[in-house]
């Protein structure tokens, strides 16, 4: 793979499992060095670490729950230690807020602890963690929001989810305009159904699964490295005209 991050340093929030370690892997592959986060479980990330120094790549873990700002600035720290070491020096150029959950149900179903889960973490945890790497990133940066096909259309049986990602594409077009100054691109990527444990329990559900499959065009589930793939992309040089953008990456979802 061209080493077209070479020199360039990454954090991956949610970074120890599902897309956010296909994420990981991918930015190591092009030659970022990625800390690697990780909320409850240190042996997740190690793996991913492992994994990425194995195939000649960089990177270290770093954890944190970002559901509480308390733990955000202790996370930084160690962020900022893992480069120090690694590279001698300081900065960020790419944020990946990738970190989410989904949760809560239909609008009669849903309780407050229900709502204050999902937004805490999807919508206050990206805030806030984006916040404090505003004076770590670098000119010509990059911040790639990872959002959801939840967020075009009504979505009244998962209402709280889709509004948290309607949030994050708030989100998005803002901070690009906050950091368009500084020729850091901040876009969002939405994807559709993919193959990882959040929906691992659905897919046992032949109904469901034949639901997703006749709404793709391509007729199949989607993979993590189909998004890691287009996150790639939007942190690579050749994405520094795209900002404030939600790309789909849904396999033709909805067409």
């Amino acid at each position: 793979m061209e080493q077209s991050l070479k020199g360039k340093t990454a954090l991956v929030t949610g970074g120890s499992r599902g897309i956010g370690a296909q994420i990981c892997r991918t930015l190591a592959a092009k030659g970022a060095l990625v800390a690697v986060h990780y909320s409850s479980s240190m042996t997740e990330a190690d793996r991913v670490v492992q994994e990425i120094t194995a195939a000649g790549g960089r990177a270290f873990a770093v954890g944190g729950d970002l559901t509480r700002t308390a733990d955000i600035a202790p996370m930084f720290d160690q962020v900022d230690a893992g480069i120090l070491a690694a590279t001698g020096g300081a900065g960020l150029d790419i944020l990946v807020n990738n970190a989410g959950r989904g949760g809560g149900g239909p609008l009669s179903d849903t309780t407050e602890a229900d709502f204050d889960a999902v937004f805490g973490l999807n919508v206050k945890g990206l805030f806030f963690v984006t916040q404090a790497a505003s004076p770590r990133l670098r000119e010509n940066g990059r911040v790639v929001n990872i959002s959801s096909l939840v967020a075009r259309g009504a979505q009244a049986p998962r209402v709280v989810y889709a509004a948290s990602k309607w949030a994050v594409n708030g989100l998005t077009i803002s901070f690009a305009q906050e950091f368009a100054p500084r020729r850091i691109t901040v876009n969002a990527v939405a994807p559709g159904a993919v193959a990882t444990d959040l929906i691992a329990s659905a897919m046992q559900n032949p109904e469901f699964e034949k639901m997703v499959l006749r709404g793709t065009a391509f007729g199949r589930v989607g993979q993590p490295q189909d998004i890691a793939d287009v996150v790639g992309f939007l942190c690579s040089p050749e994405a520094g005209w795209v900002t404030g953008q939600v790309i789909e990456a849904t396999g033709g979802s909805r067409l």
